[in-house]
């Protein structure tokens, strides 16, 4: 059974940083891809960020490009999401997932190519 736990989320102002943690077991994922995904209240879930487990590349939404971070610790398991120059519309309940069997070089970035997904993390930002 595939368990992802995300960790680090938090309350920080405008312009500070978090970094989220993603833990995944039950498998091996070295055919994997990791997504971070996000909600905001009112709002459909937004594709974030994606790395693929072993190789491949690193896919970015527009909107954190040059600020967010991700990046993976194969011996742990754990995919992070390092967050800069944090903004009050980054606000949202943050999601990682895994796509088992991800084929492509770069990760996707469509949820529903996703299998399971942790339980979400809270990222409040203030002004």
């Amino acid at each position: 059974q595939v368990q992802l736990v995300e960790s680090g989320g938090g309350l920080v102002q405008a312009g500070g940083s978090l970094r989220l943690s993603c833990a995944a077991s039950g498998r091996t994922f070295s055919s994997s891809a990791m997504g971070w995904f996000r909600q905001a209240p009112g709002k459909e879930r937004e594709f974030v960020a994606a790395i693929r487990w072993s190789g491949g590349g690193t896919a970015y939404a527009d909107s954190v490009k040059g600020r967010f971070t991700i990046s993976r610790d194969n011996a742990k398991n754990t995919v992070y999401l390092q967050m800069n120059s944090l903004k009050p519309e980054d606000t949202a309940v943050y999601y990682c997932a895994v796509d088992l069997y991800s084929g492509s070089y770069y990760p996707p970035r469509v949820s529903n190519e996703y299998d399971y997904w942790g339980q979400g993390t809270q990222v409040t930002v203030s002004s």
